[in-house]
């Protein structure tokens, strides 16, 4: 058996065990896990954020598991098998690629997105907008909404039309302050990031991991005047936190 076979069958064996015998195991549902499953994402995208492949090889095979469990679930309650899983797939990814399955002609990763979202909506799909979850968080999904919409020409011609978008939207923001009215404010506001999002798009930058990174950043860097501090920081003026702040910056891993 080729060994990636052997090792997912070991999984699902491992699996049938613990449902059978294990009282945690036997007592999860859908439900308690889901709540687990998006952890294990979280973790996983950790892992991807530092480069650690010791940690993503890990990460991955608690999200196997979570995978073989929802489906060792269904099989349960007769609802589908995990080969059924795993051959709609199989199904769909050779659908959508016709330009590898099929005849039709694809040389850039626009035209094979252009494709896809084509053929999702000769499927039945009503919108190119269906496939974004509405608990996506709202940067992620900013970004997913737009970049399927691009897919079907709703898209500025040049870098330097979403850069004025931005300024136009950052100008807008600033009339809404000056007006004091805070739904208006907000609205605003969010229009700014919407189309900063757009900007980032543009630059090939993933708005979701740039702003990740900064976090961390400013976590270390916030740690580091913690660390640092003379006194209390509630007793410390914002040119003495500022200073030690200056101070991590020297610090390469700051």
């Amino acid at each position: 058996m080729n060994p990636k076979a052997e090792a997912f069958m070991r999984l699902v064996n491992i699996m049938d065990e613990l449902r059978e015998k294990c009282p945690w195991d036997k007592k999860q549902t859908i439900h308690t896990l889901r709540k687990l499953t998006i952890e294990e994402m979280y973790e996983l995208v950790d892992a991807i954020l530092d480069e650690d492949y010791e940690g993503i090889k890990e990460e991955l095979g608690d999200i196997f598991l979570h995978l073989v469990f929802y489906a060792k679930i269904a099989d349960e309650k007769q609802a589908f098998k995990l080969e059924d899983s795993l051959n709609a797939i199989c199904e769909k990814l050779i659908n959508r690629h016709p330009h590898i399955y099929g005849d039709v002609t694809a040389e850039t990763d626009k035209e094979v997105k252009q494709n896809w979202e084509a053929i999702k909506l000769a499927e039945g799909k009503k919108s190119v907008l269906e496939g974004v979850p509405r608990s996506l968080p709202a940067l992620v999904k900013a970004y997913r909404l737009q970049e399927k919409t691009a897919t079907v020409g709703f898209e500025w011609d040049k870098v330097e039309d979403v850069w004025a978008k931005v300024k136009e939207e950052e100008a807008e923001l600033q009339e809404a302050i000056a007006e004091g009215d805070q739904e208006h404010m907000e609205e605003e506001f969010g229009d700014l990031m919407f189309s900063l999002v757009n900007y980032g798009r543009f630059l090939k930058i993933d708005p979701e991991a740039a702003l990740e990174k900064v976090n961390r950043k400013f976590k270390k860097r916030f740690q580091y005047i913690e660390e640092k501090a003379p006194k209390a920081l509630v007793d410390m003026s914002l040119e003495e936190m500022d200073a030690l702040w200056e101070e991590s910056k020297g610090i390469s891993e700051l």
